[in-house]
């Protein structure tokens, strides 16, 4: 028969593990969704350990989550290892007496993701009130919304152009424009007016890179711009 003590060292050494399985199940759904930042984050350090370390400042995790990353294996990239570590930290949240926003809060990383026409167009929309220019880089007057998502849609179809939305957790908070032009990829940074002033700019402008660098291969990217809220 176990003594109560014995019990509950039992089940805080069960929350525990499951605190450090959480924690790298998060660590390793943030590399995925910025795998690009990461590639150049590993490539660019010194070492095995300061590889971890540059891991663990970029996703905001502990040591112990950037070895994680560090040691994924490619098959864990495809999308049904994806889903698989996504239902584990879903899982584990649900299992943990605390939530994730329980937690003390961490700052939330910088994000891009591809433009939805039919799911952002309250950012672009946003964006257009703001600069009041067309969305191509052209510096025309902006036209009817509809018909620029809609020239967008046709640009990006055909791998002349790149538009991004930039998030911060499930906020949009700007975009990021790559428009290809004489052999050039012009790069401009729209951050929201109500998100400036606190570094993401410079931040969008930082992870941009990699990303054109992904649809545009070794084409040469021009800041047209500066980034607002740099």
């Amino acid at each position: 028969m176990t003594a109560p003590d014995d019990d509950v060292r039992e089940a805080s050494d069960v929350r525990d593990r499951r605190v450090v399985r959480r924690e790298i199940a998060d660590a390793l759904m943030r590399a995925l969704e910025r795998r690009h930042e990461v590639l150049d984050v590993i490539v660019d350090s010194d070492d095995y350990d300061a590889a971890i370390e540059n891991l663990a400042d970029l996703l905001g995790t502990s040591v112990t989550g950037g070895e994680a990353v560090l040691r994924l294996s490619f098959d864990r990239l495809t999308k049904v290892s994806r889903r698989r570590i996504a239902a584990e930290l879903e899982d584990l949240n649900n299992q943990l007496s605390f939530t994730m926003g329980d937690q003390p809060r961490r700052a939330e990383p910088l994000v891009l993701r591809p433009f939805s026409a039919s799911d952002d167009r309250d950012v672009f929309a946003a964006r257009t009130g703001d600069v009041r220019a067309a969305g191509d880089g052209s510096g025309a007057p902006a036209g009817a919304l509809d018909d620029e998502i809609s020239a967008a849609v046709d640009r990006v179809a055909a791998e002349e152009a790149v538009w991004l939305v930039a998030t911060v957790g499930a906020e949009k908070i700007g975009m990021v424009f790559g428009e290809l032009s004489g052999g050039e990829v012009n790069v401009r940074i729209w951050i929201h007016p109500d998100h400036r002033k606190r570094g993401y700019g410079t931040a969008a402008l930082r992870a941009s890179r990699s990303e054109m660098a992904a649809y545009f291969p070794a084409v040469p990217l021009v800041v047209r711009a500066a980034p607002a809220g740099a």
